[in-house]
């Protein structure tokens, strides 16, 4: 049976970001040496624990698409987990070069070097955005026909089958991770952070695309570095495919009013209207997570409660 615990270098693209830092930190309790490779566009060097004084933990700054400058991090490594990627899916809608450079293009870059240094593994950090209007809810992973609704979701399923093909031509094993929403902090998108940006802007007003009606599944970081490690240690097919969110889902109308209370309780909630919030939303989604579970994980937080001690999280960062 595959153990993550298997001794080895570990690469994390993303690793600077705010699931790659958990991520990070979970690995090195593992005992692993850990690179992380991030340009640092959205991620964080404070969220890398001891960068500078730990031997075991290195930063590489450089862009996916640009393979020499961070290959040689490749070399001996036991696995590559691949989380870096475009965080917000409307930019990506108004740019549709940004998803196809840092979805498509870099995933490429980054299976090319696995494959020439021989990695036995690699995990990627999918989406469930994938499924696009699922008509079956909670959609499980054998559900299809995958018909992806933004830029950003057709490349993470293009990146889905790069890593399949490449798994299956060079013989190493690909773990494919279909998240639901993940929250936690050092959020830098996502409505939570959308909705906090707006009331420091205007407190008196909170703007809601859409009805408000857009109901998903919110899971918080540290389950979904606790599930990729647990499918990590007990899965072993060539082609590993796993759902990870809740059982249940919050509403967008729910999380926009525990914001506001958060906020004093005075702001007007004002909606756009519309049963999505912009071109390439998927306004109802709700996973099967049946395949993880029966790997022994579950998540230690419903969505509802992800979503409350995220905000408290949030409100006292801030207040800081």
């Amino acid at each position: 049976m595959p153990s993550s615990d298997a001794r080895g270098p570990v690469v994390v693209t993303g690793g600077a970001g705010a699931i790659g830092g958990v991520l990070v930190r979970a690995l090195l309790a593992r005992g692993h040496e850990v690179r992380v490779i991030d340009d640092l566009s959205s991620g964080k060097r404070e969220h890398l624990p001891d960068l500078g004084r730990n031997p075991r933990l290195s930063l590489t700054v450089a862009d996916l698409r640009k393979p020499a400058a961070y290959a040689k991090q490749f070399q001996g490594a036991s696995a590559v987990w691949h989380l870096a990627a475009n965080t917000d899916i409307r930019r990506g809608s108004a740019d549709p070069n940004i998803d196809f450079e840092h979805g498509t293009l870099a995933t490429f870059h980054v299976l090319e070097a696995l494959r020439q240094a021989d990695v036995p593994r690699y995990f990627f950090a999918s989406s469930s955005v994938v499924y696009g209007f699922a008509r079956v809810l909670p959609t499980p992973e054998e559900y299809g026909p995958l018909e992806p609704q933004s830029l950003y979701a057709a490349g993470k399923l293009a990146a889905e089958g790069m890593a399949s093909a490449y798994a299956h031509s060079y013989a190493f094993r690909s773990y494919l991770f279909r998240f639901a929403n993940i929250i936690g902090p050092g959020m830098t998108h996502g409505v939570l952070y959308d909705f906090f940006e707006k009331l420091r802007r205007d407190p008196s007003r909170l703007e809601v695309l859409g009805n408000g009606r857009q109901a998903k599944s919110y899971l918080r970081t540290e389950d979904c570095v606790e599930g990729m490690l647990r499918v990590a240690d007990r899965a072993d097919e060539t082609v590993n495919i796993y759902n990870l969110g809740t059982s249940d889902r919050t509403s967008v109308r729910e999380i926009a009013e525990k914001v506001v209370a958060a906020h004093g309780g005075t702001a007007h909630i004002e909606y756009t209207g519309g049963d999505r919030g912009w071109v390439g939303d998927v306004p109802q989604q709700l996973l099967a997570i049946g395949k993880i579970q029966k790997l022994g994980w579950n998540p230690r937080y419903s969505s509802g409660a992800a979503i409350d001690l995220t905000i408290e999280e949030m409100r006292a960062a801030r207040a800081a």
